[in-house]
């Protein structure tokens, strides 16, 4: 079921008048660049690997990544991270002093740190005690200024995916962009919501190699979209964004894909086997179901914990200022070793 959605009803005026910065690669395609020279960006002309400019349109790297998720490439931005991507759409949809957006804690929260940096009112929609969006509420939230709903699915900090029904019944009424973040997809049994790109035009997709792919240094965020939003955040993106040492480090990882598989495999069967562990914490009171690559977990005194592990040489998260995260931790899973070391230090305090 496809909703009445026009992005020409979302994006600001003045990127719709926008003449993008056009680069020095940008001016010439379609040739082989093999034997050519190049005296056109100012660069210093010894060559070391890293003395020209990268591809502005990370065309490599797109190819790949659209065949890894049966995409096209003009469906596919690159970012410095998913939080330039992020940034990126509130640039484009989200008049400042205006427009608002809808976040749903607990959540990620550069959603809410990006909305005050674009002076973008946030309007937050708590999820249900059991971390599921609420419907009738977030609609009720909306209004004519509305212009993005951001889900995170797998959800950060509390690791459970929304239900189909809600994320679907979320495309098919709201009038504006739905953002779901999948940045621990991976870790799911779900499938990406990357599969209804062509079903649902306001659906916009981000997801990273900072997480399975194990590349959270090279700073590589990923959007999927229609071509029609791509095209307008194409405008607005800075003109090498991504460099070459990260295009070139994405490309390596992303040729492996079986060492990438096992890696999550790995990482799945040890959280099962944390889950297990954690049981026999006498202090844990309640651990949240998870499909990511971690867990939350309630505790008795979140606070005191945190302190003592710290002490301990072990570093986790404390949730428990979040909204429904009252004394509890959030745990990333590590390796073997570091797992087992975790357990070891949680039964002796």
């Amino acid at each position: 079921m496809k909703n009445n959605f026009d992005i020409n009803n979302l994006v600001r005026e003045n990127v719709k008048q926008l003449k993008p910065y056009s680069s020095a690669r940008d001016e010439f395609e379609g040739f082989d660049t093999a034997d050519m020279i190049f005296l056109d960006a100012n660069e210093n002309p010894f060559e070391n690997g890293v003395n020209r400019y990268p591809d502005p349109q990370q065309v490599s790297v797109k190819e790949v990544l659209a065949k890894l998720r049966n995409v096209k490439t003009n469906q596919i931005l690159l970012g410095n991270g998913s939080d330039e991507v992020l940034d990126l759409l509130f640039r484009a949809f989200c008049e400042p002093k205006t427009d608002n957006v809808i976040t749903l804690p607990p959540t990620y929260g550069m959603y809410g740190v990006l909305a005050n940096i674009n002076a973008v009112e946030n309007k937050e929609v708590l999820l249900s005690e059991d971390f599921q969006p609420q419907m009738e509420k977030i609609m009720e939230a909306v209004d004519a200024t509305t212009k993005i709903i951001f889900l995170c699915s797998p959800n950060n900090p509390t690791g459970n995916s929304f239900s189909d029904e809600s994320v679907a019944y979320i495309l098919q009424n709201f009038k504006g962009l739905v953002v779901i973040d999948e940045a621990y997809i991976d870790f799911s049994k779900k499938e990406s919501w990357i599969n209804e790109l062509d079903e649902y035009p306001n659906l916009v997709i981000t997801q990273t190699l900072s997480k399975a792919y194990g590349l959270a240094g090279i700073r590589l965020g990923i959007c999927y979209a229609s071509a029609e939003v791509i095209s307008v955040l194409n405008k607005i993106k800075p003109p090498y964004n991504v460099n070459e040492l990260t295009q070139k480090r994405a490309l390596e990882r992303l040729d492996k894909p079986e060492k990438i598989k096992s890696e999550i495999e790995s990482i799945i069967a040890q959280r099962e086997e944390l889950l297990k562990a954690l049981l026999d914490v006498n202090f844990v009171e309640k651990i949240y179901p998870t499909e990511a690559n971690f867990i939350l977990v309630k505790v008795d005194d979140a606070n005191k914990r945190y302190d003592q592990l710290i002490a301990k040489g072990i570093v986790i998260r404390n949730r428990t200022t979040q909204p429904l995260c009252e004394n509890t931790l959030r745990l990333t899973v590590g390796t073997t070793q570091e797992n087992m070391k975790l357990i070891e230090v949680l039964k002796q305090l």
